[in-house]
């Protein structure tokens, strides 16, 4: 197999989780293997960060496509195999139309009984495996039967050196300082620590020499607009002013970074920054299963059995009882 596809067409955590399996096929098949990785168009800049990648694939374009067209897309790259990470029927089908020859899938999804000819018997809802151990399971599709650990897992990333960050952050990178990035909220996608405890944290930094940034998107901007307003005049706010690519680069100069499970904090961890990813303690959403993988990689978590995480969320006080001091006491080791 010298052409493989690996498709995960969903989040940015998620990808930056499936590209250490993209550096183990590369050091047990060869670094001629020619991995192609179909993915959405907003985590592209991730995807191409990555050494282990040669080609993106866009599924945004492919989605348009009628399903003739769809087959001819997959045909058109000649790949001897294709892993759907992230299973999706529409490419699950194609790829058999297509006459890939190799197509591995998990026999939990009922159309991979029918578009694959290689299933793989394991379930993630309920697993007790890391994300990014549970995408290396695919690999035994084609072959390759490893089961490395998280360290093993960070040294395969495969990430180029970002180039700076855009200028118009020259005069606000403080050289002299600790920068740390501050991402409050989550699209949705992870529970939040709240914006009570980042405010406390603040305070409890405010006397040391660090450099505080607060990140987000367009949306998250507007969402919290009323609180940066009332963050002391040293923090500065560069919510909803950068694309991923720059957003990237923003965080490789930088030297830390706090945040729920987001795509910062996982983008972070893989480009060795100290980081503090903060969790509840249910499944799936517990660290064992989403913790940043890096070599400066730690989350906080309140460890204990909790009935409100899944009956009723909003009312769940596991993630705002994670205490900011803890949170502080930690960030004060990286400077020291």
């Amino acid at each position: 197999m010298k052409r493989i596809i690996i498709s995960r067409t969903d989040a940015i955590g998620d990808v930056v989780l499936t590209l250490p399996l993209c550096g183990l096929i590369k050091k047990h098949l060869g670094v001629d293997t020619h991995l192609i990785f179909f993915g959405k168009t907003y985590t592209q800049p991730v995807i191409e960060l990555s050494t282990h990648v040669d080609a993106f694939l866009n599924y945004d374009v492919f989605e348009k496509l009628n399903v003739s067209e769809q087959t001819e897309f997959l045909a058109s790259q000649n790949a001897d195999a294709i892993m759907h990470v992230f299973p999706r029927s529409s490419i699950a089908t194609a790829a058999k139309r297509a006459k890939i020859m190799l197509r591995v899938g998990t026999s939990h999804r009922l159309y991979h009984l029918l578009t694959c000819n290689k299933l793989l018997h394991f379930s993630r809802k309920n697993a007790d495996l890391h994300e990014a151990q549970l995408n290396v399971k695919l690999l035994e599709g084609i072959g390759i039967n490893v089961q490395p650990s998280l360290d093993e897992l960070a040294i395969n990333y495969g990430l180029k050196q970002p180039a700076s960050p855009p200028s118009k952050f020259d005069s606000v990178l403080n050289t002299s300082d600790f920068n740390l990035i501050l991402h409050p909220k989550s699209h949705g996608s992870a529970r939040e620590w709240g914006l009570a405890n980042y405010r406390a944290l603040i305070d409890l930094l405010k006397p040391y020499p660090i450099k505080i940034f607060i990140t987000g998107s367009d949306k998250e901007k507007e969402l919290l607009k009323d609180w940066t307003a009332s963050l002391p005049p040293s923090i500065t706010d560069v919510s909803g002013t950068m694309k991923l690519d720059e957003l990237i680069r923003f965080i490789n100069a930088c030297d830390g970074l706090v945040a729920a499970s987001t795509g910062p904090l996982h983008i972070a961890a893989a480009l060795n920054k100290r980081v503090i990813g903060i969790y509840p303690p249910i499944k799936p959403m517990h660290p064992a299963r989403w913790a940043p993988v890096g070599k400066n990689a730690t989350y906080l978590c309140d460890e204990k059995k909790c009935s409100a995480c899944k009956a009723a969320p909003e009312q769940c006080s596991c993630m705002h009882t994670i205490s900011p001091a803890v949170a502080a006491e930690r960030i004060l080791s990286w400077i020291k």
